[in-house]
């Protein structure tokens, strides 16, 4: 069970987008710090354990490193960490920025004619997904601003909506506005492993954990399949409306998921120690009322607590576990 714990304010209300929220937990300093995007801005904020004490920085999109560029219309916001350093990384209209973890220096600018729709890491590497179905590949080192593009996947036709990874059997999972995922092997160069068909709906939301592809549907359906080889294991009709957001706790297997409908669902993910079957059960439903939700997150790798966003909302909601 969970309840309902002290809001985090935000200077302004969250966009309707995919997956817009991210939460990096960092406990040696016993804060939270959450980014959910609106208009041309991200709205930074951390948190004291409770919400007794919540500083904030709005961060503007620029198309360019220079000062007094033109702002620019961010899709989303997203922590990634590296081994020896965290990156803030916004992905945009007119390409991809990267920021020093609080958002105060902008370290590289990689410019696009198109929109960059979301990014995920993999260790060393930092990918970013194109609204022309590209999948861009950096290398990012261990300090300094010497990041460099390596890598061009080309297998999409259509929009990349979101992208996940883990290091195992399969290292990194792409999807797109048609519904097509792709699963890719990091070697020295990525490969494809496999390509899971579209079946009529957009896949706005994928997380990979322990082998286990869960990836979230415009039609409110949750779909589990084997990361190696792309098989269908169990199909959840999670939501009555368009899925916003998945999320994963690594420590735990528990999974959530947030909808245009209000709620945030959270499911438990296992393999049978018998047959290594994939397995799902439902743990906990909140209702957010009246609010449609855009982003949600846990806040910790075990998922003892999350957060959530929702379209015209200026505040992150959050819960804890009793």
């Amino acid at each position: 069970m969970y309840r309902k714990e002290r809001s985090v304010p935000l200077k302004s209300s969250s966009s309707a987008l995919y997956n817009n929220l991210s939460v990096l937990p960092l406990r040696d300093k016993q804060l939270t710090y959450f980014a959910a995007v609106h208009g041309s801005s991200v709205s930074l904020a951390s948190a004291a354990p409770g919400g007794l004490s919540v500083s904030h920085r709005q961060l503007q999109a620029k198309e360019g490193a220079g000062v007094g560029c033109n702002s620019s219309f961010p899709f989303q916001a997203s922590w990634c960490v590296l081994p020896s350093r965290v990156l803030l990384v916004l992905t945009s209209q007119k390409g991809i920025q990267m920021y020093e973890s609080d958002g105060s220096i902008m370290v590289y600018w990689h410019a696009l004619d198109g929109p960059v729709t979301g990014c995920q890491w993999h260790l060393p590497c930092l990918s970013a997904g194109t609204s022309s179905g590209l999948v861009l590949v950096f290398d990012v080192p261990s300090k300094g601003t010497n990041i460099t593009l390596s890598e061009v996947l080309e297998e999409h036709r259509d929009s990349i909506t979101d992208i996940t990874s883990e290091d195992g059997a399969a290292d990194l999972v792409t999807a797109d506005d048609s519904g097509a995922l792709c699963v890719w092997k990091a070697k020295e160069e990525f490969s494809l492993l496999t390509r899971i068909s579209a079946f009529g709906w957009t896949c706005s939301s994928v997380k990979l954990w322990n082998g286990v592809i869960a990836a979230g549907y415009g039609n409110g359906q949750i779909r589990l399949y084997e990361a190696t080889g792309g098989a269908l294991r169990a199909t959840v009709s999670a939501h009555a409306r368009w899925i916003y957001a998945l999320d994963l706790a690594p420590l735990t297997g528990k999974l959530l998921s947030g909808a245009e409908d209000s709620y945030v669902q959270i499911w438990k993910l296992s393999r049978s120690p018998d047959t290594g079957d994939i397995e799902i059960e439902h743990c906990h439903s909140e209702c957010v009322t009246d609010t449609q939700l855009c982003g949600a997150r846990f806040c910790d790798p075990e998922g003892n607590s999350f957060a959530a966003t929702g379209y015209d909302l200026s505040e992150i909601v959050r819960y804890g576990q009793v």
